[in-house]
């Protein structure tokens, strides 16, 4: 498969997207972690200050029951000091896993314990003295002395301890808040980007759009130009046939009854002049038609409707249909029901009736029978055109009132394809509806419905009444 330049600038704009939105969640995921890290490593160095703290306050305690136990000679204070020197051991060793990745702090930490067992072995020495009765000033002075010492360093190595806690502390919160500001900032950037790169897809995308839309566009517009194109070359192949026919017709009939030298019986000047008579009404029929439809195409077509005598209208119609077609089908009019009068447009009602009647007659076999039947509902009214005819296949029935358009089956009947088309405009106007059931060899039947106002009915049987 073949790409466009706009569909691989498309799929690369959504891969990129793709790769930037990954790597995001990528650094978004390492910058989590380091973020857990943090806060594991910012819990452990407070528990490891707590330590501290508490390593301190055990010794307190342990020096405040030594020397309440010198001074006073208090069993409980001694129970104190030995209590409070044997928890020391187990803080000690927590504080030592605590340390256990701090190499300096582990240097400090053995200091430390250097220190607090000298302390203990001083703690000891001014136990016994006590004990044995030599609790002078002088023997436990330099004791005393050298506990101060040891005191003060105690404190002094706890204080470097403390502080070596607090620097990792702020380095590590110092940390944790520079990884949450990169973390914003790339994931804004990174969501900028992705913004910015979808959005010079959907440009592309909306692009692609219009052009496809510009190009559906010329497609229908060709495809219109090339159906009217066909449309009027059909137009005019049907118009130089239809005229053809009936002008042959009328040259050759008049050139008949003028070039004649020979009496000509009444019967036969009769023939030639009902030859030309109805090649006329042919002619003038179909002209007729065109304007029609032009008209309505137009928006032109007048529509004028008035109270019309039903019935009377429609033997007229049969009337003037008969006399122009000869002899040759019979219709036979039915009026079902009270319809006696409607409120139509006598003009196109002429020509909705007049089209379907000669297009049955036309298509039934000779000296057949053709059925208008007149019957109303209770808001319209309805006309049907029954033939006997050759039919319509039902392959041609969709296309039936579309102009030009005429089955397959018509052989050599002359017609324009024009009649059914001008019916559906003139029904148009009407608000009406056509329907037709046919079968081949069988016949046809079209139905009219044109509605009515319950008003409009009312009236017309007043009227009817009077």
């Amino acid at each position: 498969m073949k790409w466009s330049l706009e569909g691989k600038w498309i799929a690369s704009g959504f891969g990129l997207s793709l790769l930037l939105m990954g790597v995001v969640s990528f650094i978004s995921y390492q910058n989590a972690t380091q973020l857990i890290y943090s806060g594991n490593k910012v819990k452990h160095t407070h528990e490891a200050m707590k330590s501290l703290i508490d390593i301190f306050a055990t010794l307190t305690d342990a020096e405040s029951g030594r020397r309440g136990y010198i001074l006073y000679g208090e069993r409980s204070e001694l129970k104190r000091y030995n209590q409070a020197m044997q928890s020391l051991d187990a803080k000690v060793k927590k504080l030592q896993q605590q340390l256990a990745d701090d190499p300096a702090q582990q240097q400090q930490l053995k200091r430390l314990k250097f220190l607090i067992s000298q302390r203990v072995e001083l703690s000891k020495q001014s136990i016994e003295l006590q004990q044995q009765g030599k609790s002078t000033f002088a023997l436990q002075a330099s004791v005393v002395t050298r506990s101060n010492q040891n005191r003060s360093q105690i404190r002094e190595t706890l204080t470097q301890m403390q502080t070596r806690e607090e620097q990792l502390l702020q380095i590590s919160v110092r940390h944790s808040q520079s990884n949450i500001h990169n973390r914003m900032l790339i994931e804004f950037l990174g969501t900028l980007l992705s913004f910015s790169i979808l959005l010079g897809v959907y440009a592309l995308l909306y692009q692609q759009l219009v052009k496809r839309q510009q190009a559906e566009a010329t497609q229908r517009t060709l495809a219109q130009e090339k159906e009217l194109s066909e449309l009027k070359l059909r137009f005019f192949s049907m118009v130089s046939h239809e005229f053809r026919t009936p002008l042959s017709i009328i040259l050759g009939s008049a050139q008949l009854l003028a070039q004649s030298e020979q009496q000509w019986t009444k019967e036969k000047k009769l023939k030639n002049l009902h030859r030309i008579q109805s090649s006329a009404r042919s002619m003038n029929q179909l002209l007729t038609d065109i304007l029609t439809l032009t008209r309505a195409e137009a928006g032109k077509l007048e529509f004028n409707p008035e109270l019309i005598d039903l019935e009377a209208f429609c033997i007229n119609l049969i009337e003037d249909l008969q006399f122009c077609n000869q002899p040759q089908h019979t219709i036979k009019f039915i009026s079902q029901g009270s319809c006696t009068h409607a409120k139509l447009d006598e003009n196109l009602l002429y020509s909705i009736l007049s089209n379907l009647l000669s297009n049955a007659m036309k298509y039934s076999p000779q000296e057949g029978t053709v059925f208008l039947v007149l019957s109303c509902e209770r808001d319209a009214i309805i006309f049907q055109v029954q033939d006997f005819g050759i039919g319509i296949p039902s392959e041609f029935q969709q296309h039936l009132f579309e102009p030009f358009h005429r089955a397959n089956n018509v052989s050599k009947i002359v017609g324009s394809g024009l009649g059914l088309a001008v019916v559906k405009k003139c029904l148009e106007l009407h608000q009406g509806e056509i329907s037709v059931e046919s079968e081949v060899g069988v016949g046809t039947t079209f139905t009219v419905r044109i509605p009515q106002t319950v008003t409009a009915m009312v009236k017309s049987k007043m009227n009817c009444s009077e």
